[in-house]
């Protein structure tokens, strides 16, 4: 089997990176999988990882069988990514083991282990949903409007004199510090 080798440090003064590859070229000589590629991101739960993204296209690619990672957190952003990543490795057939929590998804228990946590991950989504909806019928029930604030219309009467000045939509806009459409929908609103 051909395995990717990703590793990931928070900072360049974090000393986990040669233990972690250690731990990982020692993993894949003993199940006798030859390493194609070792990658590493330097990035602090940063949204862009360019190390993980040349990997996940090598295993589209069909270049590699097996992503292998130390542990999960070192390659998941947040549980729904890391569900996300999991289910379109599945899809292409590409497996993933993370060492330290002995999650192996080329095994049966592996992908029913990685079954549980996409059941968890939607859970999780859930509880997020209602709480989110909770909290925001709670303020409209306390009289709370609910978004952003009416930055713009409270600027109407700015807007009409600037207009009346002669001064066009783009140029009321950057000097009141507001978008285009709001000037025009406020002028049309108030037509």
């Amino acid at each position: 089997m051909k395995v990717g080798i990703y590793t990931r440090v928070s900072t360049q003064e974090q000393q986990t990176l040669p233990l972690q590859l250690k731990d990982l070229r020692q993993y894949a000589k003993q199940r006798k999988w030859k390493i194609e590629i070792e990658v590493t991101d330097v990035a602090s739960g940063a949204k862009k990882r360019p190390k993980r993204n040349e990997l996940l296209k090598l295993a589209k690619q069909k270049k590699i069988d097996c992503i292998l990672v130390w542990r999960l957190d070192r390659f998941g952003r947040s549980l729904p990514d890391l569900i996300n990543t999991l289910n379109e490795l599945s899809a292409l057939d590409v497996g993933f083991v993370s060492l330290n929590e002995s999650l192996d998804l080329t095994t049966p228990s592996g992908r029913a282990m990685a079954g549980m946590l996409a059941v968890f991950a939607e859970f999780e989504r859930e509880i997020l949903r209602e709480r989110v909806r909770a909290g925001i019928a709670e303020a409209r029930k306390n009289g709370k409007k609910h978004g952003r604030p009416a930055t713009a219309r409270a600027k109407t009467n700015q807007i009409k004199k600037l207009h009346k000045e002669g001064l066009n939509n783009s140029e009321i806009a950057r000097r009141l510090k507001i978008g285009r459409s709001s000037v025009i929908r406020l002028l049309n609103s108030s037509s």
